[in-house]
């Protein structure tokens, strides 16, 4: 196969990111375009590697009755839902056939079976937390190129396009976030053009407007709404800053709390120094009658209304008791760690970002829990084992690490520990097998459960129980 050339294949699977897998004479070729598995393409071949063949489809000449009509208008240019054209059981369906391959494939892990998805409550306006971009440079969609509209390109506001930190893609509606979300977004953008406010530009890294963080709570029905910016350079953007800040909230009644906070970096990471809130207030959300503070920049699970259902399979895994002690690695503010803790005699969280820590430890005292100890650490460090050796012993280990999985360094040590039981779960179910590995001489996995916390994308948790042999 050389590079432009024309070929008709059949889609055998679909793999992260939207990629849809075909083989012809046995060589893999990976594929961009959104294909589904039994459809037939024709696909036009960009890379040839040795292994394997990367290209895009030009066209999809049969269709499988599993694909259904995309609700956005952005997707297959918008990155975000990659699955959003799946019938929603197959959805689910692909996602443990991916852990299936993961675990088969690349830990080598012999395991009996793995429990079907379960399925989020929602699978539409389910995120609890929006990341949304400015930008100078916008990127324009195959049907905007080829209508006559006139469209504002030096300005816009949505998500960047895959693989472009410089380019925006202007969205005014995203289906995965509420819908007062979306109409936060679109007053923001409306006044900021309206007012000739600039937007970021990654290469000069000028323009005042980065980004805009919103943050939902189903528990209180309630809006966090935090604008990102450079440093202020003229009374127009300070007094902008001041409009989101103080005013904004009079538009929208379930805006609870705002913030505005400056990032000065060559960056789009969506976090900053705060300069100025409307009350300083937090979010809460309730996990198993345990009522959590949310900062600005803590990390939470992003669905709200499965936490519950998750929370509380990993719980019911862990088979927990009032005799035994457990610790939870990656902990976070501490959502899995204070469910826990009412169900047993001592629980140890242990977590990297500080001001994670600083919301557990608050949570602890606003839910009146006194048997949990909260450690700010990195898990990863050579150090690790001197402080995790100053503190009881487990019974059961909890571990949630983040996409990358875990470190060598703490592997080693849970093995030498050896708690009778380890709670693994992950968000990426290839690093998960990877770990597990390593552990598989002394650990079996006795459970698998999935649980879907992502619609219309990839991303699926992995719950694995690992019992000691």
């Amino acid at each position: 196969m050389k590079s432009n050339n024309e070929i008709e294949v059949e889609i055998d699977s679909i793999g992260f990111e939207g990629i849809s897998v075909a083989h012809l004479d046995g060589k893999a070729i990976l594929l961009k375009g959104g294909a589904l598995p039994g459809e037939r393409v024709v696909a036009v071949i960009t890379k040839d590697k040795k292994n394997f063949s990367e290209g895009f489809i030009k066209e999809i000449t049969l269709k499988s009755p599993n694909r259904i009509e995309p609700k956005c208008d952005f997707f297959g240019t918008c990155g975000g839902c990659s699955w959003q054209n799946l019938e929603y059981n197959e959805q689910l369906r692909w996602k443990k056939q991916h852990i299936e391959d993961a675990y088969t494939r690349i830990g080598k892990i012999e395991i009996q079976k793995i429990e079907n998805v379960l399925p989020s409550i929602d699978i539409f306006e389910y995120r609890n937390k929006m990341e949304f971009s400015f930008g100078s440079h916008r990127w324009l969609t195959p049907k905007q190129i080829n209508s006559s509209e006139e469209y504002i390109k030096n300005f816009a506001l949505g998500m960047h396009y895959p693989g472009r930190y410089d380019k925006i893609i202007d969205i005014d509606r995203c289906f995965i976030q509420p819908e007062i979300g979306n109409q936060i977004i679109n007053a923001v953008r409306s006044k900021a053009i309206n007012e000739g406010i600039s937007a970021y530009n990654y290469y000069k890294n000028n323009g005042f407007l980065k980004n805009i963080v919103l943050r939902f709570s189903s528990y209180q029905k309630a809006v966090m709404a935090i604008l990102i910016t450079n440093p202020v350079e003229n009374s127009e953007e300070e007094a902008f800053a001041k409009w989101f800040v103080n005013e904004l909230p009079g538009d929208f009644d379930t805006i609870k709390t705002t913030y505005w906070a400056v990032n000065d970096k060559q960056s789009s990471v969506a976090t900053g120094i705060i300069q100025m809130s409307n009350n300083y207030d937090v979010l809460q959300e309730k996990i198993l009658d345990v009522v959590f503070n949310i900062s600005p920049f803590s990390f939470f699970q992003t669905n709200s209304v499965q936490l519950d259902i998750f929370i509380g399979k990993i719980l019911e895994i862990a088979n927990l008791s009032y005799e035994i002690t457990i610790w939870d690695l990656y902990c976070g503010c501490g959502s899995i760690t204070l469910p826990a803790a009412k169900q047993v005699k001592k629980a140890f969280g242990f977590e990297l970002n500080n001001s994670a820590v600083e919301d557990a430890t608050k949570n602890v005292k606003n839910n009146n829990i006194s048997n949990v100890e909260f450690y700010q650490a990195d898990l990863h460090s050579k150090s690790i084992p001197k402080l995790l050796n100053s503190v009881a012993k487990p019974d059961v280990v909890i571990v949630d690490p983040p996409r990358s999985g875990m470190n060598e360094n703490l592997i080693k040590h849970l093995l030498k520990i050896a708690p009778n039981k380890i709670v693994y779960v992950s968000c990426n179910p290839v690093t998960q097998a990877r770990d597990i590995a390593f552990l598989n001489d002394s650990y079996r996995v006795s459970f698998v459960q999935p649980v879907d916390m992502f619609p219309h994308t990839f991303h699926v948790e992995v719950i694995s129980e690992l019992i000691k042999k």
